[in-house]
């Protein structure tokens, strides 16, 4: 009877895998063998392929389920138009656009599951513009030349997986075969897996690094025990935009912004900066959040060597043989206390700020490499002068990684949730 029951339950299991629609983008008219390659691999694992053409030079390969002209009128252009004017930058940017706008409305009406692009640095550019476009957990891949570079720009915010082409896409060959394969390959996996179930808890957002990770564990512990999900961002620059932005669709009820290092980066120069929308989206929505100058002690450079010149003679620590910490100086200090509270002073909902006095990481500790209390003096006066008069301030005697600290940080935020709750 359990051999009998394990089978049916694989039998419906492999059922809800199948069935699935993969949407291609790409340029049918240069790249239209390697797209009918693809098509067929999709086929080949049961799948359907919903072909959106945005090629602009000549006729299709194979016929499109989405024609370039559909895609063209829907950025506001003619096929024949951008085809006669010979202008890439005018044709990608209305191919951009339209596909953007198709991708969102195909997606809404449940039209595919997933979505697998081939492409150059244009193909690239046109393709990722449209998968950003889409909501987050919606699989998206990109076989790109670009791929080993800083890719930043093309996947932005977006949960984009970017597969190196290796050689150009240009035919097909031992390589770019299997590597087609195995895109394909991925993308209909991520199609097929149905996102695990849970309890249907309100989510925190907790920023961390490795200089706060003792702080952010303890507090997501008594968060997680209260019956909260926390969603930890790692301050690498790029998880602050994406917090930021998912903070901005509304994702979040709390956010426990305890390591605002991203700032110490964007100020002097660093190469962990989050842009200057950082601390904008729980201000501008309304959420509460309990926000403390985690790990302003230091700017982020890759190796030793890579350190602008204009920084010798500064007080460095090097984390790792990649990744090298600079001491910020109390005048920048002084300058990311204000620039934090003028951020925070534009906050619609509930805000609580915390400052631990014996250092905001772990090198900022007593006796610790950035111990500095004239710099830390600096960075929590000018925060406290500048703050609205009725944002409240807790001053703690202790290390930011100290367990007392998270657990007011934490049981605070739960109070302000509570109260916005009308618990």
């Amino acid at each position: 009877m359990k051999v009998i029951d394990l089978a049916l339950s694989a039998a419906q299991e492999k059922a809800s895998f199948m069935g699935k629609t993969i949407a291609l983008i790409g340029t049918l008219d240069t790249k239209g063998k390697e797209y009918a390659f693809v098509k067929h691999l999709i086929e080949e694992r049961g799948h359907r392929a919903l072909l959106i053409d945005i090629g602009v030079l000549g006729a299709p390969f194979l016929p499109p389920d989405v024609s370039s002209q559909e895609v063209a009128r829907a950025g506001g252009e003619e096929i024949e138009s951008l085809a006669h004017a010979r202008d890439r930058g005018r044709a990608m940017e209305a191919m951009s656009k339209g596909a953007s706008s198709l991708l969102v409305k195909l997606h809404a009406e449940g039209k595919f599951d997933g979505v697998l692009a081939l492409g150059g640095g244009g193909g690239t550019s046109v393709a990722t513009a449209a998968m950003r476009a889409l909501p987050l957990g919606v699989p998206k891949v990109m076989v790109s030349t670009i791929a080993g570079k800083d890719v930043t720009a093309f996947v932005g915010t977006s949960d984009i997986v970017m597969v190196p082409s290796l050689v150009d896409i240009s035919g097909l060959n031992r390589i770019s075969r299997g590597i087609f394969s195995r895109a394909a390959g991925a993308v209909c996996g991520m199609a097929e897996a149905e996102a695990a179930a849970g309890e249907d808890r309100p989510v925190i957002a907790a920023t961390m690094f490795g200089n706060t990770t003792p702080a952010v564990r303890a507090a997501s512990e008594i968060l997680d025990s209260a019956g909260y999900d926390v969603v930890v961002f790692p301050c690498s620059g790029t998880s602050g935009r994406v917090m930021e932005a998912l903070i901005d669709e509304g994702r979040f009820s709390g956010v426990l912004d305890v390591t605002t290092t991203e700032w110490a980066d964007e100020l002097v120069g660093g190469v962990l900066a989050a842009g200057p929308g950082r601390l904008d989206g729980a201000a501008k929505k309304g959420v509460p959040q309990v926000v403390a100058p985690g790990c302003l002690d230091m700017v982020n450079f890759w190796a030793p060597e890579t350190v602008p010149e204009r920084f010798r003679g500064r007080l460095f620590y090097r984390h790792n043989p990649n990744v090298t910490l600079m001491r910020t100086t109390p005048e920048e200090n002084a300058e990311l206390g204000r620039i934090i509270a003028r951020k925070l002073n534009r906050s619609e909902g509930r805000v609580w700020v915390f400052i631990p006095l014996k250092g905001v990481s772990m090198l900022d500790s007593p006796g610790g490499p950035f111990w500095w209390p004239d710099a830390d003096r600096a960075l929590f006066e000018s925060l406290k002068r500048t703050l609205r008069a009725d944002i409240p301030v807790t001053e703690m005697e202790c290390n930011i990684n100290d367990e007392a600290f998270a657990e007011a940080c934490a049981n605070s935020l739960i109070e302000l949730l509570d109260t916005e709750e009308g618990r």
